[in-house]
């Protein structure tokens, strides 16, 4: 079975986050916990993950929210392990000036092809990456890009629940059916 690896953002998913609906409904999600949410190091973030790749081996999907997509392409960079795909949704510019003050070590924005399947989520409204930008970022790494539209930071306020439309995303990379 492949483990799909929540990789929660900036201040991570509160309850009403499609991934903490992910992470309660999905037998095989585990969430990834951060040290500091706040105040994210890059360093400390990229060892978490490598840690976890290393202790569920390469067959994980790796399920990134804001932060946590510059943190995939950040890891991919640097890392031994391999995964089987990666689904990055609403990946923050951590270079523009809508960025919040506080993480340490996130730009410049890795720019590095991926060498695992991945599929970027954007909305047309996010307020932390325009649409240029996740652009930009799905051609680097020569991802599939995927426009939802109007959907905002794709988070609790969004309001998309356990967010189907994602889960047939995240289907497409670990090879089961859409729950």
């Amino acid at each position: 079975m492949t483990r799909v690896l929540l990789l929660p953002g900036l201040y991570n998913s509160g309850p009403e986050h499609w991934q903490s609906h992910w992470e309660r409904e999905l037998p095989d999600a585990v969430r990834i916990v951060q040290r500091d949410w706040d105040n994210p190091v890059r360093e400390e973030w990229v060892a978490t993950l490598e840690e976890a790749v290393a202790e569920f081996g390469s067959d994980v999907v790796l399920v990134g929210h804001s932060t946590a997509c510059a943190l995939v392409a950040f890891w991919a960079g640097q890392s031994a392990h391999t995964v089987r795909g990666a689904l990055l949704v609403a990946p923050s510019d951590t270079e523009a000036a809508s960025y919040p003050a506080g993480p340490t070590g996130w730009a410049p924005m890795p720019t590095a092809r991926l060498y695992f399947p991945t599929i970027v989520v954007t909305s047309t409204d996010d307020e932390y990456v325009t649409l240029s930008r996740a652009t930009d970022f799905a051609r680097a790494w020569e991802s599939r890009l995927v426009d939802i539209g109007p959907a905002g930071h794709i988070n609790s306020a969004s309001a998309l629940g356990s967010w189907p439309r994602g889960k047939k995303l995240l289907a497409e990379l670990t090879g089961a059916p859409a729950s």
